[in-house]
C-alpha cells in the first residue's frame, strides 16, 4: 500500500501532493541549509550556472535533468545513492495518474 505524501507550498499557500521534482528540490534545500551554502555557491561547486539552480527551484518547472541532479550531487561531494536515501523519496505517489 502506497501512502501519499503531502506538503505545504509556501509559494501557493496550499497543501499539495509531493512529486519527485518537489522532493528533489526540497532535498537540495536541506543539503544547502545543513552545509550553510547558498544556491549560488552550490552552482559554483557543481560547475553549472546559478540560473540553472534557481530555475530548478521554481515550482512551475516540473522537469529536472538527471545530469543536473548528478552534477549538483558531485558539487556537494555526495553520491547519488546517498542523495536519494532519505524519507522524502520513500512514499512518493505515482507520477502517472
Amino acid at each position: 500500500m502506497r501512502i501519499n505524501c503531502y506538503a505545504y507550498c509556501k509559494t501557493t499557500k496550499k497543501v499539495v501532493r509531493v512529486m519527485i521534482k518537489d522532493a528533489i528540490v526540497e532535498r537540495f534545500r536541506q543539503l544547502c541549509a545543513e552545509r550553510s551554502i547558498s544556491y549560488t555557491q552550490l552552482a559554483r561547486l557543481s560547475g553549472i550556472t546559478p540560473s540553472t539552480v534557481y530555475s530548478l527551484l521554481q515550482p512551475e518547472r516540473r522537469d529536472v535533468s538527471a545530469v543536473t541532479v548528478k552534477k549538483l550531487c558531485d558539487g556537494l561531494d555526495l553520491s547519488i545513492i546517498d542523495f536519494y536515501d532519505c524519507d522524502l523519496f520513500r512514499n512518493l505517489p505515482p507520477e502517472i495518474e
